[in-house]
């Protein structure tokens, strides 16, 4: 028996502004992701697949349909209600790392936990690290660490929070491919781990199938 939705879109659509008129990007997507599930989205550069995710996660205001996320309808929500929805409860790792360069990694890791007022962000953030094995980077500056090493940071960070759910764009993209292996191991083993769902988008057909299920998009449809 699958346990309740933890992401719900429903008729979404998105279209975008362009100088050449309007350009449809996503056409009446219907997906549920569970809890504890894992997700894959493929598809060709261009599908719409870091759309889908964008509007999942609020991001990205749908042009029509209803996107509910942990139990809420989230499509009308003004920014300041969406921030509250998402703090500690939600993931993200994207490509390019995202980290703040004028903060350590520690820093960095706990820095979503500061905001929501953990006194033991930075102890949390510790073992956070040193459970991706960087418990010796701590004081590392993210320029000084490998891209493999800075993605684990964005993946501790993305964790430390215990979310309900993680998406992750293309997370294995900027590595090369003993460390694209490592963070990848590390995402699906601490979502599990955790009991969150993973929304993953990935060009890997080797990742892909390390989720429970697997969706192709194309031309801004689920096939």
């Amino acid at each position: 028996m699958l346990s309740s939705p933890v992401m719900t879109l429903n008729g979404v659509c998105l279209t975008l502004s362009a100088l050449t008129g309007p350009v449809s990007i996503l056409k009446d997507i219907n997906l549920n992701v569970h809890e504890g599930e894992s997700l894959a989205i493929t598809g060709p550069s261009g599908s719409g697949k870091t759309s889908l995710i964008s509007v999942a996660a609020g991001l990205e205001r749908v042009s029509s349909g209803t996107v509910n996320l942990l139990g809420q309808d989230i499509s009308t929500m003004n920014e300041d209600a969406l921030a509250r929805l998402r703090r500690g409860r939600v993931g993200f790792v994207f490509q390019s790392f995202h980290l703040l360069p004028n903060m350590t990694a520690q820093e960095n890791v706990a820095a979503p936990l500061e905001i929501m007022h953990n006194r033991e962000a930075l102890g949390l953030a510790s073992e956070a690290l040193s459970q991706m094995g960087l418990g010796d980077r701590l004081s590392h500056y993210p320029a000084q660490l490998s891209g493999g090493e800075r993605q684990r940071v964005a993946v501790a960070r993305a964790m430390a929070t215990n979310p309900k759910i993680v998406f992750a764009d293309e997370p294995t993209g900027n590595l090369d491919s003993k460390a694209g292996a490592m963070v990848a191991d590390l995402i699906f083993e601490t979502c599990a781990a955790q009991g969150a769902a993973l929304v993953l988008v990935t060009h890997d057909a080797a990742l892909a199938k390390r989720a429970s299920r697997t969706i192709i998009m194309q031309d801004g449809r689920i096939l």
